[in-house]
């Protein structure tokens, strides 16, 4: 069933922070906070110096998570070691993905005498073996997700695509054929960050989406309660949440709060937002009996 089984019985809340900000076992700590809090599937993010998709709050949290040391090799074991019961879902760039078999798994490779090579295979064959059950990867074009699809076939993972207000055509049709997991629909244009509203254009996204057979999850922008609400109530069959949870970290790292503290206020920000989201799906219009 896959990821799918996160939005099985209502709707989901999906949160997203990066792995080992601001330092490894505090990050270790907040995923776990967030998990008890609600999270029915968690993305976490896998620094990359060039995040073209984030804006300046995740931004600046892959800076902290790099500061601190986190590395591919780390980033799986930060996974291995989370005691949480949910998916966890990698959000990255494509460049790591690719140059894992030619760099990381070198000396591996080295020892064993075979030829280690670029592609997405050995990356998603570690992923699966740490127990991550799906991808989200910002700058992979539909048109070029091939490898990384049957990778993930390969291994039974799923793949997770960002439909875009704009994304239209060839681009969307081929996103359907692949996708699987659930959509992560944008729901605004620009990049990720928390926002005081949420955009209008959340229901015409989700329209276009309507007969996708995979679940609808809307991010970029999502704050508050009220926010998730709102979203579920325009149809999604889920909220994303990243910048919000992060603007907690932050704060907490900037003040030199304990960790116990952050994590304290991140399981209660899930509460907030899971609450939200429930509460949207008991306002939807219900349909006219006839």
């Amino acid at each position: 069933m896959g990821l799918e089984r996160a939005f099985a019985d209502e709707p989901a809340f999906v949160p997203y922070l990066a792995a080992g900000d601001p330092t490894y076992e505090a990050s270790l700590s907040y995923v776990e906070a967030l998990a008890r809090g609600g999270a029915d599937a968690i993305e976490l993010g896998l620094p990359f110096s060039e995040p073209m998709a984030e804006g300046r709050t995740i931004q600046n949290a892959i800076v902290r998570s790099l500061d601190a040391g986190m590395t591919v090799e780390r980033y799986f074991e930060f996974v291995a070691d989370l005691d949480v019961d949910v998916p966890v879902v990698c959000m990255t760039y494509y460049n790591l993905i690719y140059q894992y078999g030619g760099s990381e798994a070198q000396s591996a490779s080295d020892a064993s005498g075979a030829t280690a090579s670029k592609g997405p295979r050995p990356f998603v064959e570690k992923a699966a073996e740490v127990g991550i059950e799906g991808f989200v990867v910002p700058d992979l074009p539909a048109e070029e997700a091939g490898p990384l699809r049957a990778a993930c076939d390969e291994f039974g993972l799923d793949l997770v695509f960002i439909v875009a207000p704009t994304t239209t055509g060839e681009r969307l049709d081929r996103m359907r054929e692949q996708v699987s997991g659930y959509v992560y629909v944008q729901a605004r244009l620009g990049v990720t960050g928390a926002r005081e509203d949420v955009d209008d254009a959340t229901e015409e996204s989700l329209a276009r989406l309507a007969d996708w057979d995979v679940p609808k999850a809307v991010g970029f922008g999502i704050k508050t309660g009220d926010h998730a609400a709102r979203i579920v109530g325009a149809g999604a069959d889920g909220i994303i949440v990243g910048s919000a949870l992060i603007d907690i970290v932050a704060e907490g790292h900037d003040n030199g709060d304990p960790a116990e503290a952050v994590a304290d206020r991140l399981e209660a920000k899930a509460r907030e937002l899971k609450e939200g989201a429930l509460r949207g799906e008991s306002e939807r219009p219900q349909p006219e009996r006839t």
